[in-house]
C-alpha cells in the first residue's frame, strides 16, 4: 500500500489543506512598509497597505485566515493603544473588510496588551514590596474593552492570548452587551511560558522590560492543568481553543483532542519556524519535506487548524 504515490494518497490518514492554515500578520504604522524581521526570514512588519496585499495573496492561495498583531506608534503603562478605535489593527481590519479577500479569509484579531504596554507585560503591572505583579482583574477589563474594539472594527474572531483568569467570560459578556454576540472567541486556552517565543518578541516589539511571564502563562510541565484551563475557558464561553506552542507540546494537543469535542487549533510559534529556517539555511534539512512533516505532525496530534508562518509556502506545495 506504499508502493506508489497514488496508493499512498488513497490510504493517507491525515491530510493537510491550505484552508487549515492561518497566516499571522504584524501590522505597523506607515505606508509602503515591508520590513523583514531579522530572526524570522521571510516574515515582515507590514503597513496596512502592504497587509492588504498579503491578504489578497493569502486568499488566492486558499488559506483559511489571518491572525493580526499590531505594533502601535506609541506605548504606555496601560496599553491604551490596544482598544484605540483608530489603532493600527483596527485600521487594518477596516481596510481588509473592504477587499474581496475578506470573503474567503477568517480575520482573527489577537487580544492582548503586551504589544501596547511600555513594560511589555500582558496586563496592568503593580509594584510590590518584593518586585511586581500583573493585576488580573483590572487587566481583564481592559482585555474585554480591546476585544469589543477589534470586533467593531471587523474582526471575525477575537483571540485572547494573555492567560488572565476569567478573561473569556468578561469578553463574552462585553461582546454580548455591545450586540456582538455573533463574534466567536478563539481562546489561547493553554499557552505555556515558553522559550520558543523569542523571535516573536522581536517581531511584535513585545519583550517584557523586566521579569518574565511565568506567573500567568502556564508551566510547561503541567498537562492536567492545561486540561483544567481549557475546561474553564469553554465554560466561560470560548467557541474554539488554541494550543501554543505546538511542537514541544504535541502531547497536550492530543490530550485535549481526546477530551474536548470543540474546534481546536495549534500555533507553530516563531521559535519553531526560526529553528527550521536556520537548519534550512545551513543545508541541514530538506526545506519542503521538513516543513510539511512538521505541519502534518501537528495535524496528526489533533489540531483542526494551524497558525503558522509557513502558511503561504506550505499552501503552494499541497
Amino acid at each position: 500500500m506504499r508502493r506508489t504515490e497514488a496508493l499512498r494518497s488513497l490510504v493517507r490518514e491525515t491530510r493537510l489543506e491550505p484552508g487549515q492554515l492561518i497566516y499571522p500578520l504584524f501590522v505597523c504604522p506607515g505606508e509602503g512598509v515591508r520590513r523583514e524581521i531579522g530572526s524570522m526570514p521571510g516574515v515582515f512588519n507590514l503597513s496596512v497597505d502592504e497587509a492588504v496585499k498579503e491578504a489578497e495573496e493569502a486568499a488566492q492561495l486558499g488559506l483559511g485566515g489571518l491572525l493580526l498583531f499590531g505594533l502601535p506608534e506609541a506605548k504606555d503603562e496601560a496599553g491604551t493603544g490596544a482598544w484605540d478605535d483608530a489603532g493600527v489593527v483596527q485600521t487594518a481590519l477596516k481596510a481588509l473588510k473592504q477587499t474581496a479577500a475578506a470573503k474567503s479569509l477568517v480575520l482573527i484579531a489577537d487580544v492582548c496588551l503586551c504589544e501596547y504596554t511600555s513594560h511589555g507585560h500582558c496586563g496592568v503591572v503593580n509594584e510590590t514590596g518584593s518586585g511586581f505583579e500583573v493585576e488580573n482583574d483590572s487587566s481583564v477589563k481592559l482585555l474585554a474593552k480591546t476585544a469589543v474594539s477589534l470586533a467593531k472594527a471587523g474582526a471575525d474572531v477575537v483571540a485572547p492570548s494573555d492567560m488572565m483568569d476569567g478573561r473569556v467570560g468578561a469578553i463574552r459578556d462585553e461582546l454580548d452587551v455591545e450586540d456582538l454576540e455573533q463574534t466567536p472567541i478563539l481562546s489561547y486556552a493553554s499557552k505555556f511560558a515558553s522559550a520558543f517565543y523569542g523571535p516573536f518578541r522581536e517581531a511584535a516589539d513585545s519583550a517584557p522590560q523586566f521579569g518574565d511571564r511565568r506567573s500567568y502563562q502556564m508551566d510547561g510541565a503541567n498537562v492536567r492543568e492545561a486540561m483544567r484551563e481549557i475546561e474553564l475557558d469553554l465554560a466561560e464561553g470560548a467557541d474554539m481553543v488554541l494550543m501554543k506552542p505546538a511542537m514541544p507540546y504535541l502531547d497536550v494537543i492530543r490530550a485535549a483532542r481526546d477530551r474536548f469535542d470543540v474546534p481546536m487549533g495549534a500555533y507553530q510559534v516563531s521559535g519553531e519556524y526560526s529553528m527550521l529556517q536556520a537548519a534550512f539555511a545551513r543545508g541541514w534539512l530538506e526545506p519542503e519535506r521538513a516543513m510539511l512533516e512538521s505541519l502534518v505532525g501537528i495535524r496528526r496530534a489533533g489540531a483542526d487548524f494551524i497558525v503558522t508562518y509557513f502558511a503561504k509556502d506550505a499552501s503552494r506545495l499541497i
